[in-house]
Parts: C-alpha cells; structure tokens; sequence
C-alpha cells in the first residue's frame, strides 16, 4: 500500500487544493504519513506569491530528498504551474505537476510503481485521455503541465485545521482571478475567475455541520467574484443568505474581499445576523493613490476609507484588516508616508504587511524605480510596527465586553491556572480559564491584555 505525506505551502487556496488531494488518495486506497522521511511519495505543494515562497520550495525539495532519497516526489501548485521546467531540474524531483493537471496526482501516486526513471509512457487511465502532451525537461523529471485558463473545475475539500486549531475548516468556493493588479502573479498560474456551483457549496456546508464543526470560513482567490461566470449568474450574498437559511451552521466567516466588493447590503447582512463573524479582511495594499493606480488596483485611498468607515458606523466591533506592500516600484517616501498617515487615521484592527517581491511576467517586473531593499526592509517594520499599534488599541477597546467565542484546540497552564484558546467572532483571540472541549461556544467576558492574548 502506498504511503504520502503532503507538504503544503502558501494561502489557503493551496490548502483547499492540498486537502483535495489527500482525500483524492485516501479514496484510492493510500495512506497517509506524518513524516517525509516515512513516505513511499512525497507532495509537495508550492506556493509562488514571492521570491522567498519560491525559495522555500526548493529547500523543502532538497531537504526531503536528503532525508528520504527513495521518495518519488511529486511538485504542484503555483510554482510548478510558472516554471516546470525549473524545478524539473532539482535532484530527486520526479514529477511536475501544474494546477492545471492537479487531478491527475491521485492518479500518479496509486500507480506509484509506475514512476520510476524510465517510464515516462506509464500513466493513469485519466492521463491517457488527456489531449495536453506529456513532456520530458532536460533533467529526470517529468512535467505534467496545460493551459491553466483552460480549467474550469475547482478543487474541493475543506480544509480541516483552520490556523492549526482543527476546529474552523475552510472551504474554498472560488479560484482564479480576472484581475490584472501589475504586481500580481496569480491570474498567470490559477486561471480564470471558476466559482462552486451553489448547491455543492450547500452540500459540503452539510457535510461538516453533520460532523459536528460550528464555524466554517469561506474562502477564494477574490471571493467578491462568486458567482459571476455561472449560469445562472449568482451574487456572493445571494449564496451567503442561502448557507444561513438553508443550514444549520451556527457561524460563518469570509475570507479576504476585494474593497468593491464591500457594499452597503454586504455590510447590512453581517450587522443584521449573529451567524456571520464580524471580520473583514480588505486588501488595501497603498494608500497612495499613485501607487494603487501602478498596481492596477480598481479604487483609491478616499474610496476603501469610506468602506472601512461604513463598517465601523454599522458595527462598532467589527475587526477590519488588510494587507499592505512595501516598497512598489516608484514609491516615493512621500507615497510611504501618506501610507503610514491612512493607516494611522482609520480604525484597522490588524495588518499583514509585505516586502515587494519581482515576480516573473507580471507588469510590474519590468517597472522603474526600484526601490533598495534596505528601505523597503525599513518601511515594512514601520507598517509592521503600526500594526502591532492598531491591534493593541483594538484590544484594549474591548476590555469589559462580553464576546462569543469558539474554542479551539491549544490549551495550556500557567501561572494563573488552566487556560483554553478560543476565538471571538471579531477575530480576536482569547484566553478562557479552564481546560474545555475544542469547538465549543462560550460567551467571554474580556479582561487583561496579554502579549498575543485578550483573557476572559
């Protein structure tokens, strides 16, 4: 019987896509193996958003090989869907897999026996009926790799371990992206904006509240595009109104959304029922409109501030983050200070803030103005630091209210006693005496602030 381990780097797409493919194998009669060292093949699942992305997948790549030399290793996702041919070149890489052919990797590791050196004609049946030629690079491995804008399936199995809790799955109901932000290297290696038919999305809701799960968060590549290439055409909170009258799901939760996305009637129905967490993750990226219009983004500083004011009139409590870039090519100072400024005015409750990262074939690649990476390294700790500001004052705001929150897995004693981690519907996390069930409900009454902590 044929053992795996999969590796998985990246976003929570590539999770969804990973958790696909182990239930895939599971069905075919492998299992699974908690170590590298211990499988007949190795997944390992790339992720390609940044040159450091890029990098760890090749370390993981030599690393595994070194530990386990007998390992048929196979590479997929965003990586291996940009450059085949280069990770066909690494020792011990068997075969490359694009995101366009992912469903043939069940296929491939049942016929295990198959993937030795010399048998690049042995494949699956489903290979075999598969139009897109197979290729040999220069080195061993085999590439199996398409036309991404071609697919048209999304890859679906929640993700059960939600942030390594085991107790919120995700569940991606979109992939692919029709934007062309210029720094962007996603649309390149995902494809075409490809939603889950609303009926499937109900299914699989079914499927783990049976189980037993009390939050699922839903997720996507750009979520605020659901819908649009079915036919019928569906909106986003056309599906969301229908997970919430149509299941028993005590709390959904959205994954990132585009600002434009943020529209009045969306804010409405999160205020208006406490089944949907309030928590809106919106990239904003810059808040220099110089540089949003560089990036190719579709709205301006003026425009995402007064989305985040709207949610902060309609819900007080709600956490808002966003995601933010440091160093764009042709940011000036200036850019970066009006940045900092637009941070500092608006009530954000966290942000994730990242270096600028070249990435092949995107507009951005070829733009002047680069910016030394020792500044860009600088104005991330300002954004970072900013946002380590925010959060604390997000904290502090809710000292004395009275949350719901779910419990998660990690549980601990300190000084105080036992403790439990849980998680309030405005993303934030708690600390609650005592050890209980994960995946459970308790109201917390917010006390003290810790290091990375509110204690109830």
């Amino acid at each position: 019987m044929t053992s795996f381990h999969i590796e998985q780097f990246g976003c929570r797409a590539t999770q969804a896509d990973a958790a696909a493919i182990e239930c895939q194998l599971l069905i075919r009669g492998c299992t699974a193996s908690a170590r590298a060292a211990e499988a007949d093949v190795v997944v390992i699942n790339t992720c390609t958003v940044t040159a450091n992305a890029d990098s760890q997948a090749r370390q993981a790549i030599r690393r595994f090989h070194a530990e386990n030399p007998a390992a048929q290793i196979i590479v997929t996702g965003c990586y291996a869907q940009r450059a085949p041919e280069e990770l066909a070149q690494i020792a011990g890489v068997s075969w490359v897999v694009g995101n366009s052919h992912k469903l043939e990797i069940a296929g491939l590791v049942a016929h295990a026996s198959s993937l030795c050196l010399g048998s690049a004609g042995l494949l699956p049946a489903e290979s075999l009926a598969n139009s897109d030629p197979l290729s040999l690079a220069r080195g061993p491995a085999k590439i199996l790799s398409g036309d991404i804008f071609a697919q048209t399936d999304v890859l679906v199995a929640p993700v059960l371990g939600g942030e390594g809790d085991h107790t919120r799955p995700i569940l991606k109901i979109q992939d692919g992206c029709n934007n062309r932000c210029s720094y962007c290297v996603i649309p390149f290696v995902r494809g075409k904006s490809r939603s889950l038919a609303p009926a499937q999305v109900i299914a699989e809701i079914h499927k783990l509240t049976a189980a037993g799960y009390q939050e699922i968060v839903v997720s996507g590549i750009n979520l605020g595009s659901y819908g649009r290439d079915l036919t019928p055409r569906i909106e986003l909170l056309v599906l969301l109104r229908r997970i919430l009258d149509e299941t028993p799901l005590a709390r959904l939760r959205l994954s990132s959304i585009e600002p434009q996305d943020v529209t009045q009637d969306l804010v409405d129905f999160v205020a208006g029922t406490d089944r949907v967490a309030r928590h809106f993750h919106i990239p904003l990226q810059s808040a220099s409109d110089r540089i949003l219009a560089a990036m190719h983004r579709w709205y301006r500083a003026a425009h995402y501030a007064r989305k985040v004011e709207l949610i902060r009139e309609t819900i007080p409590a709600a956490a808002v983050g966003a995601d933010m870039i440091a160093g764009f090519p042709g940011e000036t100072e200036e850019d970066h200070r009006a940045t900092m400024e637009f941070i500092e005015r608006l009530p954000f409750s966290y942000l994730h803030a990242f270096s600028f990262s070249k990435r092949p074939g995107t507009v951005a690649e070829n733009l002047s103005g680069e910016v030394p990476p020792h500044v860009i390294k600088q104005r991330s700790r300002e954004l970072r630091a900013t946002g380590e500001i925010k959060k604390s004052a997000f904290r502090t705001a809710q000292a004395g209210s009275t949350l719901r929150a779910l419990t998660l897995r990690e549980q601990g004693t300190d000084s105080s006693g036992p403790w439990t981690a849980a998680l309030s519907d405005n993303y934030l996390q708690l600390r609650v005496p005592g050890h209980h069930p994960r995946n459970r409900f308790v109201d917390v009454r917010v006390g003290a602030e810790g290091k990375e902590s509110l204690f109830g």
